[in-house]
């Protein structure tokens, strides 16, 4: 008489568990998740730099609206007067809400450093007018041309800065715009943000996860 050996149930259980995990069902939004993301990724930034530019329109219009106003030393409001760094921390708290350091040479310290040949509007551009450097500062505007607070007996006025006399003591420039963390546009607001959750795990009857662990425990 022929012995027959027992079937061995691991095979089965691992059969069972292999169809449970194949028909374990997938996210649909798995696949579109990365394509959603990148498309939402672009309208962000191309929101985020539309948004500096708005910013630095804004910021020169205040600053053009202050022509004419009489220089003042010390002076912070357009009531009483301006000078040249007065000007500037009226125009950005204006234009967006932050308050800069009130002195020139304070101001030198922020942001980023820019080179002459790439300035944009709304960078600030200092200049050594008072025998130190970073004593004078204004607020460029595009097409050479910044705006500032000149000196006692003079008003708020537009200049150019391929002047000799501005070239000759020029310290710098520096770019606040979309650098401080204060003026940096968001990239994804809350609305448009997508979040990618990870796929949940399958899950596993628990009657065949008790088969297979009795299996793998079977000498």
């Amino acid at each position: 008489m022929s012995s027959r050996r027992p079937l061995s149930r691991a095979p089965l259980a691992a059969a069972a568990l292999a169809a449970a995990l194949a028909l374990a069902p997938v996210p649909a939004a798995a696949d579109d998740a990365p394509l959603l993301t990148l498309a939402g990724s672009a309208n962000a930034v191309r929101a985020a730099a539309s948004s500096a530019w708005d910013a630095a329109r804004t910021l020169t219009s205040t600053a053009l609206e202050l022509i004419g106003i009489r220089y003042k030393w010390g002076g912070a409001k357009p009531e009483t007067g301006l000078d040249c760094s007065g000007l500037v921390q009226f125009v950005f708290q204006q234009a967006t809400g932050v308050t800069l350091p009130r002195s020139a040479k304070e101001m030198s310290s922020l942001g980023d450093k820019v080179a002459l040949a790439d300035l944009q509007p709304g960078d600030l551009v200092f200049f050594n007018t008072r025998r130190f450097a970073f004593s004078h500062v204004g607020i460029y505007l595009g097409d050479n041309r910044f705006i500032h607070a000149p000196r006692r007996g003079r008003d708020v006025e537009v200049t150019t800065i391929d002047q000799s006399y501005w070239q000759r003591r020029f310290n710098g420039a520096r770019r606040l715009l979309g650098v401080l963390p204060e003026m940096v546009p968001p990239l994804v607001t809350p609305a448009a943000a997508i979040t990618l959750a990870p796929a949940p795990a399958a899950e596993i009857p628990s009657e065949l996860a008790e088969t297979a662990a009795q299996e793998s425990s079977d000498p």
